[in-house]
């Protein structure tokens, strides 16, 4: 019997399955409606119905994994469990009080985020604990068992129990979780050491309330999805992709929601990366564009860059993931006038619905697609494979009601300075993960996808400086695509305060071995005991008096003195790499191990490239499209799934399919590989620099 992989990417509006046969290399494909009331419902019919249509049993899925934004709308819509919190007597308001750091320098009216826990499920308990670990004041038990009687007479299903210093000696939470669940069976209990065993008490803080206010919500998801998957006859054990990219137990997610906040997204990258695998194409930037939003990330040597903290509903979350930078960019994103007279596009969305004016679904404020339908770059008749009607009059009739007079310009004047000034805000998120890193995005390929990737990929790269773009054969489903590529993995750090010298290398030993063993408990779990791990040790440092540290690679657990002085010189290189300088006579301090365990999995195979057809059939018809450099010109307008392999063109052309259309401009060469991906070689019209400004 065939052996099925399914990959499951669940999103706000639609859920994306793809099956593949990894026996014979056959890929099949389906999306439905997301069921926002219970999300697993509409997984689970996915599922079958695209078994079904595969021919097969349900008792061929060998793998089944799923990438989840539940997590992530829960903490933005403002829809977690009731959460309590029980912490150091004097601490229960540090959630509140943050950092002295303010999101707009010059407003002071910005609202303050809503803490998870608030203030009256606080409770405050003593105990107390040195930054060193020494136990100054033991927990008061009678006062655990009062907090929990409290906060159940409150409602609240989850606590999250956060004592000052926990990260040097965790042993008064582990007492609080002890007592806490003996007083309160049903209560869903974590603690600041399990969650992040890191200092900065705010960031840990903020970190494990959040978590705790999550763990209902994916508790009774996860475990409506485990029951559905069986119920379905799938005897696979179920896999969920996490924000660093690894795919998990739904176990995992249940004690760690916060990890799964980019989980779609990541999906998205870990399949750029398996693109790049395949094409022999190691420097990536992942570009995904949707409706609303667009997803940038680089991808150096075939490795995603990797981030420690993301702000999720006003609150810091430190946990290791993709590195993913969102602007809220998308074709539904609104074009408007601001009081200057100046014109601005989003962060505003006319959403699914109404939506754009051209889908007629009500909408009637000009947006991106609405732009696009103007200047001939979308097909002006049908979209979604001629399932969707597309009415230009009304895009018209939206840009110029809202826009011409305004800026008293014409019809595709204000179209193409929609365009101009979405691009502009794209490209300013391709700097952010590349120029400001350090990294030059001429050296990389753009990889577009989403519904909307390849339609405006070709502008971007070209005005930064980019000169290749990949599109790759199912833009629009790539995120599915990419979880099937993803391998187990864990990410582990603890704080060690100490001077990186050798009369230190006992205690940094001592850490990594520590790490060691917490990831071999977490991999018994998540792989079994003979699981092939790869470990990845790294440390944290810092010039002594700095207040914030980079991450540097260490070869193995074992430092020795020449090991660790290799490790001081490469910091004071990143460093310099990073900052701009160095300060090599500066004594270097560890403020955190990590460890990253990885058991990689078998990868799919290739999806077999369409050959059905040739150039002649492929030709749909020739219309006038808009292009900055030359104005309207007759452009020829391809159907993708007649293009075969080989096929060269130059531009300017326009290439269509069910989920995407992809813009090839005058003077870019166009050429679709074996594999189906189709490659644009561009002219560079600009560099970094030009192309944010």
């Amino acid at each position: 019997m065939s052996r099925f992989w399914i990959g499951i990417d669940t999103g706000g509006t639609f859920t994306d399955i793809v099956l593949v046969d990894v026996d014979h290399g056959d890929y099949r494909y389906h999306k439905l409606p997301t069921t926002s009331e219970d999300p697993s419902r509409g997984i689970l019919q996915g599922i079958g119905e695209i078994v079904e249509q595969a021919g097969g049993s349900r008792t061929q899925v060998a793998f089944l994994v799923l990438g989840t934004t539940l997590a992530t709308n829960a903490v933005l819509e403002g829809k977690t469990a009731r959460t309590g919190m029980v912490t150091t007597a004097g601490f229960r308001d540090v959630i509140e009080l943050a950092r002295q750091r303010r999101p707009h320098y010059f407003n002071l009216d910005v609202p303050k985020p809503t803490p998870p826990a608030s203030r009256d499920c606080r409770i405050e308990i003593d105990e107390r604990v040195d930054h060193e670990g020494r136990v100054l004041g033991r927990v008061d038990e009678a006062q655990l068992r009062r907090a929990a009687e409290l906060l159940r007479s409150t409602g609240a299903e989850a606590v999250a129990v956060c004592f000052l210093h926990a990260y040097a000696n965790p042993s008064h939470e582990r007492v609080a979780r002890e007592v806490l669940r003996e007083a309160w069976p049903d209560a869903y209990v974590c603690t600041s050491h399990e969650v992040l065993s890191e200092f900065r008490e705010f960031e840990r803080f903020a970190t494990t309330v959040v978590n705790a206010s999550l763990m209902p919500i994916m508790d009774r998801f996860m475990g409506r999805f485990e029951q559905g998957v069986r119920a379905l006859g799938v005897t696979a054990a179920p896999r969920v992709m996490q924000s660093n990219g690894g795919a998990v137990s739904p176990a995992a997610v249940r004690r760690m929601p916060v990890n799964t906040f980019v989980s779609g997204p990541a999906g998205g990258v870990v399949g750029t990366r398996g693109l790049g695998r395949q094409l022999g194409v190691e420097d990536l930037i992942a570009f995904d564009m949707g409706g609303t939003s667009t997803d940038v990330c680089l991808i150096r040597a075939l490795t995603p860059a990797q981030k420690s903290q993301r702000d999720m509903g006003g609150f810091p979350v430190r946990t290791r993931s993709i590195d993913i930078h969102t602007i809220g960019a998308g074709g539904g994103s609104i074009a408007w006038v601001d009081p200057g007279g100046l014109l601005k596009v989003g962060p505003m969305s006319a959403g699914a619905v109404p939506g754009p004016a051209a889908y007629g679904r009500g909408g009637t404020r000009p947006t991106v697609t609405d732009a696009n339908v103007v200047l001939g770059r979308l097909n002006p008749k049908t979209l979604l494979g001629g399932r969707m009607v597309v009415y230009p009059a009304r895009a018209r009739a939206a840009v110029e009601r809202e826009l011409c007079s305004s800026l008293g310009v014409d019809l595709f004047a204000a179209a193409a300075g929609i365009l101009d000034i979405v691009n502009a805000n794209m490209m300013g998120a391709v700097r952010v993960i590349s120029v400001e890193q350090g990294e030059d995005p001429r050296e990389f390929a753009l990889v577009a996808f989403g519904g909307a990737g390849p339609l405006h990929a070709a502008d971007i790269a070209r005005n930064m400086g980019i000169r290749r773009v990949i599109v790759p054969p199912r833009p629009g489903l790539l995120s599915a695509i990419g979880l099937l590529h993803a391998d187990i993995r864990g990410d582990f750090s603890l704080t060690r305060f100490m001077r990186a010298e050798p009369t230190n290398l006992g205690a940094i030993n001592a850490g990594f071995a520590q790490l060691r063993a917490q990831a071999e408990t977490w991999l018994a779990g998540e792989a079994g005991g003979d699981a092939q791990a790869l470990y990845e040790w790294s440390l944290d440092l810092r010039y002594v008096g700095q207040n914030f540290e980079l991450i540097q690679p260490c070869p193995s657990a074992n430092v020795f003195p020449l090991t660790l002085e290799q490790v001081i010189a490469a910091f004071h290189a990143r460093h310099r790499e990073f900052y701009g300088y160095d300060m090599a006579g500066q004594p270097v301090e560890i403020v955190n191990l990590r460890v990253v365990v990885t058991v990689p999995r078998p990868q799919p195979p290739f999806e077999r490239s369409s050959t059905g057809g040739n150039v002649v059939q492929a030709l749909a018809e020739t219309r006038s499209v808009w292009f900055p450099e030359t104005g309207f010109v007759n452009t020829p307008v391809y159907k993708r799934d007649l293009l075969p392999a080989g096929t060269e063109f130059d531009g300017p052309l326009i290439i269509e399919q069910m989920d995407t259309t992809t813009v090839v401009p005058p003077k870019a060469g166009f050429r679709v590989d074996a594999s189906g991906a189709m490659h644009l070689e561009l002219a560079a019209a600009g560099s970094p620099a030009q192309g944010t400004q």
